[in-house]
C-alpha cells in the first residue's frame, strides 16, 4: 500500500522557489543516482510532494556499470563505484518518462557522456521528449578524446561541455560540479560563461576503503565516490564559496538527512537542495526534509526565498 504523509497535498507559498525559470512547490529535490528513475519510490512516498525528481544519470547508450563490489558503508556515509549504470536515454524516453509525466512534480534529467558529442546528442534527444523540466549536466566524467581528463576538474573543458549542451537544447541547463578541484569559484565562473542557468554542488568526493584482513581495496574499482553526512560540512563550505561569485541559482547537495541539514545549505546560499544518501536509509527521507523546512519557516514566520544566503558570516 502506498504511504502518504500528513500534509502531502498542501503546497505552501512560503516553500516555493524558482530555479532557472522553473517554479518549484518546495526547494527539495532528489539527487541523481540515489532515487532511480523516481518510479521505484512511488510505493513509499507521494512523489507529488517533492519539488523535483532528478533521475539517474542518462547516457547515449545503455551502461552496465562497474563490477562488484561497488558499494561500501563508511563512517557517516558510503562509498560507491556504480559506474553510472543506466538504461540509456532512448529507453528512458520510451519507458520511464511517460509514467513520470503522470505525477505533478518537476522531472530533471541528469546527463553525461565520454565526449562532448555524446553530451550534445543526449541533450538533443531529451529536448524533444517533452515532460523534462531541465537538464542537469554531470561533468564529473573523463573526456576519452582528451586522454581521460575529467571535464569537471578543468575549467576550460567544463566550459566547452556546458556550452555544447547549451547549444543543443532549449531546456534550462543545470551544471553539477565536482568537489575534487582546487578552486570551486573558477569552476563556477567557467560553467556560467558556458551558459549554465543554475549550478548544483557538490558531487561525491573521491575516497577509498581497504579490507585490512585481505589487504585489498574493498571496491573492485579501488576508489569510489564518498557521500553522506561525512561530507556535509565540505559541501556547505563550497556552496558558501560559490555564492560569493555565482550569478545563477545554486542547488546544495551533500549529506542532507533532515530539514536542519537542508537549511544549512539554504542559509549558505542555495536556493534548493538535493537529498541523496538518505534515500538509502529511509525511502521517504526527502519528504521528511520538506516537512522539516516547513516547520522552520512557520516557526520563524518567514519564506524559503528570504533565507537564501542569509547566514551571518
Amino acid at each position: 500500500m502506498k504511504k502518504t504523509r500528513a500534509g502531502a497535498g498542501r503546497y505552501d507559498p512560503a516553500l516555493r522557489v524558482e530555479i532557472a525559470g522553473i517554479r518549484l512547490k518546495n526547494p527539495v529535490m532528489t539527487a541523481s543516482g540515489t532515487f532511480g528513475y523516481g518510479l521505484e519510490f512511488s510505493p513509499y512516498m507521494d512523489l507529488k510532494r517533492l519539488g523535483a525528481i532528478v533521475v539517474k544519470g542518462l547516457s547515449l547508450r545503455p551502461r552496465q556499470g562497474n563490477p562488484g563490489p561497488r558499494i561500501v558503508e563508511t563512517p557517516c556515509g558510503m562509498l560507491n563505484a556504480i559506474g553510472l549504470q543506466n538504461v540509456g536515454v532512448d529507453s528512458f524516453i520510451k519507458d520511464k518518462l511517460p509514467l513520470l509525466k503522470k505525477y505533478d512534480t518537476r522531472v530533471i534529467a541528469n546527463i553525461f557522456g565520454e565526449t562532448i558529442e555524446e553530451y550534445m546528442e543526449v541533450a538533443r534527444r531529451l529536448d524533444g521528449a517533452g515532460g523534462v523540466a531541465a537538464l542537469e549536466v554531470n561533468i564529473s566524467c573523463p573526456n576519452v578524446k582528451k586522454g581521460g581528463i575529467v571535464f569537471g576538474t578543468d575549467p576550460l573543458e567544463a566550459f566547452k561541455v556546458v556550452l555544447a549542451v547549451r547549444k543543443s537544447t532549449g531546456l534550462p541547463v543545470i551544471t553539477k560540479l565536482s568537489p575534487n578541484v582546487t578552486d570551486i569559484k573558477a569552476m563556477v565562473r567557467a560553467v556560467e560563461d558556458g551558459g549554465a542557468d543554475a549550478i548544483s554542488l557538490i558531487n561525491t568526493i573521491t575516497g577509498m576503503a581497504v579490507d585490512v584482513e585481505k589487504r585489498r581495496p574493498v571496491l573492485a574499482t579501488v576508489t569510489g565516490g564518498l557521500s553522506g553526512p561525512a561530507i556535509r560540512p565540505i559541501a556547505v563550505r563550497m556552496v558558501w564559496e560559490a555564492k560569493k561569485v555565482a550569478r545563477v541559482p545554486l542547488i546544495g547537495i551533500g549529506g542532507i538527512m533532515n530539514g536542519r541539514d537542508a537549511l544549512e545549505f539554504i542559509l549558505a546560499g542555495a536556493t534548493a537542495v538535493q537529498v541523496g544518501t538518505a534515500n538509502f536509509i529511509e525511502p521517504d527521507a526527502a519528504i521528511k526534509v520538506v516537512e522539516g523546512i516547513e516547520e522552520y519557516v512557520k516557526r520563524h514566520r518567514t519564506k524559503v526565498v528570504e533565507l537564501v544566503g542569509a547566514v551571518r558570516a
